[in-house]
């Protein structure tokens, strides 16, 4: 089965079919965060700093680093922030931009083997992205469009994804190295939207054996609640075997919904991870692990009913 080794200097984790679902923390992006944009291009990157250690803490594999401000100097950002993340995390990172030159400057100064994202089936970008991920042994992120943009046909966007798996061997960049984006449509938009992903992922993971990512919370944009959105497209494209996601996970239902999925797909062995995850939460709440808040009321209470009774007379 395919793995996608990915590390920092001292950890590694690694992606694959029969793997615990890779949790990448989306937070380290200045896109749609303006006062993080305006303090990153002030040079102060002290939420960068506190965004990592949170996600981290809330069970992030690994983290996406992203520094696309317009009118930055994005090379020099992106460095300082991938510098900065490895000091104050030991989990390997993704190394987010469309611009090249940023993601050359920031692959130089990364210490292990991170995951680049990314490269798509546009001629230019593979030529220009492929050679320098082969040079730093780096894994990368193949985003399934191409030059005629985004087909609405899952079909031929494994055709692109395919395209860039063969141009990356060309390169020597094993499949295990390539991790496909099947690029995941806002449902609110497309009725569709989960259908074809789930039919792409299946097709990525059966014809080509590659692993899979995807911008997670994009399905459920402009949608009211989408956390509950999120997490039930995410347990759904596990199921058709999505091997990690792009995502929050400070949002509580959104990794619950992950971890559990984990498990029902056999993924977390003897159920370690949400036992660990779950029994610190049941006890600060006074529940035992298994049960729920109204049925330990239920037993404390019958426990307290029968002690009050008075004895039967015999």
């Amino acid at each position: 089965m395919t793995e996608t080794v990915i590390s920092s200097a001292t950890k590694e984790v690694v992606i694959g079919f029969d793997r615990p679902f890779a949790m990448i923390g989306e937070r380290i992006n200045p896109t749609g965060r303006k006062l993080l944009a305006a303090e990153m291009m002030a040079g102060n990157f002290s939420r960068v700093e506190a965004d990592a250690v949170a996600q981290v803490e809330a069970g992030a594999t690994m983290l996406d680093v992203n520094a696309g401000i317009p009118l930055a100097d994005e090379p020099a950002l992106l460095s300082q922030a991938v510098k900065l993340v490895q000091s104050v995390t030991d989990v390997p990172l993704v190394i987010d931009s469309s611009v090249v030159n940023a993601l050359e400057a920031a692959i130089a100064v990364y210490e292990g083997k991170p995951l680049i994202n990314s490269v798509t089936g546009e001629e230019e970008v593979l030529e220009r992205v492929l050679p320098f991920v082969a040079r730093y042994g780096a894994a990368v992120v193949a985003v399934s469009n191409d030059d005629s943009g985004i087909s609405e046909d899952p079909d031929v966007r494994f055709e692109v994804a395919r395209k860039i798996v063969n141009r990356a061997a060309d390169h020597g960049i094993a499949a295990c190295d390539v991790v496909v984006d099947p690029l995941v449509m806002p449902i609110g938009a497309m009725a569709s939207a989960g259908n074809q992903v789930f039919h792409l992922v299946g097709r990525l993971r059966n014809e080509l054996g590659v692993n899979t990512t995807c911008g997670a919370s994009n399905v459920s944009f402009g949608l009211p609640n989408r956390q509950t959105i999120t997490a039930g497209f995410l347990t759904m494209a596990m199921a058709h075997g999505l091997t990690s996601a792009i995502m929050n996970p400070l949002h509580a239902e959104v990794r619950s919904a992950v971890m559990a999925a984990d498990v029902l797909l056999g993924h977390d062995s003897n159920c370690a991870a949400w036992i660990s995850q779950n029994r610190g939460a049941a006890t600060a709440n006074g529940t035992t692990p298994g049960a729920s808040k109204s049925e330990s009321g239920r037993r404390r209470g019958g426990r307290r009913g029968r002690a009050g009774q008075p004895a039967k007379t015999v």
